[in-house]
């Protein structure tokens, strides 16, 4: 299925169900396929994520996990179906006759303001000390008032335990520290979806422990959706109220945490628990 193809339309089944709430999940994947050449990442992926839910994405290496974050946060561009957030589509905009094509970079970056990522690498500005690491998006993307953007910089950096680093460079962190800047300024951005992409991955195993924990803190204290890729299955069972498996392109099993690392259904969720506990 080809993006730029005439006949994309908002699903059938977007009305809601007989018995249902109506209630439009934040984030909808139908029928997502990506493709590098020949090789299929995405295979009609279809899974939705409820607004303030907390979804992990479970899996071996290769499954797509990470792909499905990056075309959220519109860095991959989808091969087929459509990604909608909020009811509207992502990274498609509507045609007067109701069909959909692919958006302009003006619509794109409208589409990021409504998402933050942390990502496995810190991906600071090593030039700029912490405070405008966190500041420099908020205003030049929010066009947010710099004083304004200082001030929501600080709280953060106090929610994360570095007040006192304001004036440090990134260089002068441990990995750790950088990895709570990095968190600091995704939620600077007040987001409404928070993408996690295995952000302990780079961390030291003593410093992974603190990351987890203020993750955990923000999930537990925050109405923020999260959709997070980790093979920190611990963490994953404390934090989620979803679990999805994905293999190959698609999703294996999906449930509550304790059906999933107690009682799964799946030969190949079995298999992969197994391996990683």
């Amino acid at each position: 299925m080809a993006t730029d193809s005439a006949s994309l339309k908002e699903p059938a089944d977007s009305a809601p169900a007989p018995g249902t709430t109506g209630v439009e999940p934040l984030v909808r994947f139908d029928k997502v396929v990506k493709r590098y050449g020949d090789h299929v990442v995405l295979d009609e992926l279809d899974f939705t994520v409820k607004r303030g839910e907390h979804v992990t994405l479970i899996g071996p290496s290769g499954s797509g996990k990470t792909t499905i974050l990056r075309l959220l946060m519109t860095l991959e561009k989808v091969s087929g179906g459509v990604i909608w957030v909020d009811g509207s589509p992502l990274s498609h905009t509507r045609k007067p006759d109701g069909s959909l094509k692919p958006a302009g970079e003006k619509q794109l970056r409208e589409s990021r303001k409504k998402i933050g990522m942390v990502f496995q690498q810190f991906n600071l500005f090593p030039n700029m000390k912490v405070l405008q690491n966190i500041t420099e998006a908020p205003v030049n993307v929010l066009g947010m008032e710099r004083e304004e953007a200082e001030t929501r910089a600080r709280e953060l950096l106090d929610m994360v335990g570095l007040a006192g680093k304001v004036d440090a460079h990134p260089s002068q962190l441990s990995g750790g520290q950088q990895q709570r800047v990095a968190i600091a300024r995704a939620l600077a951005m007040r987001p409404e979806i928070l993408l996690l992409d295995e952000v302990t991955s780079a961390l030291d195993p003593e410093l992974v422990a603190g990351v987890l924990e203020l993750l955990c803190d923000i999930a537990r204290n925050t109405d923020i959706t999260m959709l997070c890729v980790t093979h920190e299955m611990n963490f994953a069972r404390d934090v989620s109220e979803k679990v999805l498996m994905f293999d190959a392109g698609r999703v294996v099993e999906s449930g509550t945490p304790e059906k999933i690392f107690t009682d799964p259904e799946h030969a190949r969720t079995r298999e992969f628990l197994n391996a990683v506990l």
